[in-house]
């Protein structure tokens, strides 16, 4: 067990050291949220009716926008250790496949807290005003992580199948674009008939109400908010533990 936790260390301190450098990534993870925040809240916002504050509606959507991008950029870090040779010396080395892999997810859950509190700041610049208690917020925090974490792992998995940086690369904008059918933008309710189900059934909705009803209270319109809070548990915990065990058979697969 000893060698296995300095293993997961020696290859997350890679991680963070290749997200540190990579500046042209980081920066775009942080401004590409800000963005899509300053233009919801600034130019639709006035004309979107959600019951409440629109900007305490939409930040924990964009916060979770945010981290799910940050994410889904794994994908192309693990693409590159795949196909340029640095995968090839581990196999050679008494290493342990899974903390291979595990190292690029720890990395995307340390990179993704910073980026998302940046998030945050910014929106409490225009006015985010957050109702939780100390536990509230422990427990936001640690939905946010576990949404990450299944992310993260599919993240993964994609970089061990394909075999080229812009397949990789793709991933990355199905994850943003993911959140758009759900509710972190609009009421699911809002939404044509034939939509409407895949928002309420999808795993990001749960996510999104969950995070939403433990920081602002009444911004979540959802009648049972323990329920879907279990629900959004469930989901991330089933997806993240089914992409952890199919990331790790293709990478063993893979030669």
């Amino acid at each position: 067990m000893s060698h296995v936790l300095s293993d997961v260390s020696t290859m997350t301190t890679r991680g963070l050291r290749l997200v540190s450098r990579d500046a042209d990534a980081m920066i775009t993870a942080v401004v590409l949220p800000v963005i899509i925040l300053l233009m919801f809240v600034l130019v639709f916002g006035g004309a979107l009716d959600t019951g409440t504050e629109y900007i305490n509606y939409v930040t924990p959507g964009v916060i979770l926008l945010a981290a799910g991008f940050g994410a889904a950029n794994t994908a192309m870090a693990v693409e590159r250790d795949m196909s340029g040779g640095m995968v090839d010396r581990l196999r050679s080395m008494p290493v342990n496949a899974w903390t291979v892999l595990s190292g690029h997810v720890v990395a995307s859950l340390v990179k993704n807290l910073a980026t998302t509190a940046i998030v945050f700041g910014v929106s409490i610049l225009l006015g985010f005003r957050p109702q939780a208690t100390a536990l509230e917020w422990l427990a936001a925090v640690g939905m946010i992580l576990l949404f990450v974490g299944w992310i993260t792992w599919l993240a993964t998995l994609v970089g061990v199948l394909v075999r080229s940086p812009d397949a990789a690369g793709g991933f990355s904008f199905f994850v943003m674009f993911l959140p758009y059918v759900s509710s972190a933008f609009v009421p699911v309710d809002t939404l044509p008939g034939w939509l409407r189900g895949f928002a309420e059934h999808q795993p990001v909705t749960p996510v999104i109400e969950t995070v939403r009803g433990l920081l602002v209270g009444g911004g979540s319109a959802v009648a049972d908010p323990a329920g879907v809070a279990v629900l959004a548990v469930a989901w991330c915990l089933g997806l993240g533990l089914l992409f952890a065990v199919a990331a790790g058979l293709a990478f063993r697969a893979r030669r």
